[in-house]
């Protein structure tokens, strides 16, 4: 089978990245070609150059506060072009990006079959997450194989009329590149990191999702300050997203204030020690809400939906939104009451057990012998 797996930004390569890794390991059953449309620009590469992937084309879309139909155009252009060249046999890509739902209305232009990674995550609310509810709607619609994380996933395709027998429920890919990562030793080369993980409770922190851009991006800003100034020994650890529309706002409210340390995006590897050495977490982002639950971290979730019950179903997340006065309230009962704390901090592994990526292969396998 000649198969393309396609990416566009840090989360889609993350997930794709064991999908890739397992799908090399069967050479003589599969041709594989990776294409990156460049969505997210330094941050896709971190998570390339982390799983050795070297993309055979990329289209290199980024460019400076650009549109959603910029976006959406420039890399349906690119990859009209590539899956025409290409004449796959089957597409590969996950999520809910941009990337991911023009992959897959390229792959039906040219009549290529097109396999999901992460179907079926639903919040019933297309502009929330916004545009990323419509963006994995309407790659339902158009893909053969939905692979769906979890059995929640899978009841929420079937009740959108999918065939039963085009899903399969594999787990989180994510979880694998989690416990792969992880299980490996790790230094904090910044003396920062060190002494803020070493000298009390550390607080991670990500916010970068489009519905958060403006006053709610201000508001969880300002719980931030509220919480280090109530509690001398938590320092929080914000790894700033490379937006500009983020940029703006998080560094003019936080920077320079006591025990609030501002990085770059880390890499993964960092990214994800980061979080194993976290007393708890508090983001907007997906991927985050499916991986600290594996580690027993509790997650405050600064959104109003989620498409990811299951971890908050198992105790490990809250929904908190925007609002500052929640967001502090609900970080002073995780900082002062222990038996609140112990409750969110069970490990679960919701999401899966490391193994999606088989069962992802396993699948496509099955599905190129009876297109034969």
């Amino acid at each position: 089978m000649r198969i393309l797996a396609v990416c566009g930004t840090r989360p889609d390569a993350l997930k794709m990245a064991p999908v890739i890794i397992e799908l090399r390991k069967h050479p003589d059953e599969v041709q594989l070609l990776v294409a990156v449309t460049g969505q997210h620009r330094e941050m896709l590469e971190q998570v390339l150059d982390a799983f050795d992937i070297h993309p055979d084309y990329d289209l290199g879309i980024m460019a400076e506060r650009q549109s959603l139909g910029q976006i959406t155009t420039r890399a349906l252009e690119g990859l009209d072009k590539i899956v025409g060249d290409v004449r796959p046999d089957l597409v590969l890509a996950q999520g809910d990006t941009t990337t991911t739902f023009v992959a897959a209305l390229a792959s039906f232009y040219h009549k290529v079959p097109f396999g999901h990674v992460e179907a079926g995550l639903r919040t019933d609310n297309k502009f929330s997450p916004f545009p990323e509810e419509m963006n994995r709607r309407l790659t339902s619609v158009l893909a053969d194989l939905h692979f769906a994380p979890t059995e929640k996933a899978r009841s929420n395709l079937l009740a959108e009329g999918v065939p039963d027998d085009a899903i399969f429920v594999t787990g989180n890919t994510v979880i694998d590149a989690l416990l792969m990562t992880a299980a490996k030793d790790y230094t904090f080369e910044d003396v920062r990191l060190r002494e803020a993980i070493g000298s009390g409770r550390m607080v991670l922190v990500t916010a970068h999702r489009r519905e958060n851009w403006g006053e709610p991006m201000r508001k969880i800003c300002w719980a931030i300050k509220r919480i280090v100034n109530r509690y001398p020994d938590v320092t929080v650890v914000f790894p700033v997203h490379k937006n500009p529309v983020v940029r703006e706002i998080v560094f003019p409210e936080l920077e320079g204030t006591d025990r609030v340390i501002l990085i770059e995006p880390p890499d993964y590897a960092l990214f994800v020690h980061l979080m194993k050495s976290s007393y708890f977490i508090m983001t907007d982002s997906g991927g985050v809400q499916e991986e600290a639950p594996s580690l027993g971290k509790p997650v405050l979730v600064l959104r109003d939906t989620t498409e990811r019950p299951e971890g908050v179903e198992a105790g490990n997340a809250k929904l908190v939104g925007t609002n500052t006065e929640t967001i502090f309230a609900e970080a002073c009962k995780l900082l002062e009451d222990r038996a609140a704390y112990e409750a969110m901090s069970r490990v679960a592994n919701p999401y899966g057990d490391g193994h999606a990526a088989e069962r992802i292969w396993n699948a496509i396998r099955d599905f190129g012998l009876r297109m034969r």
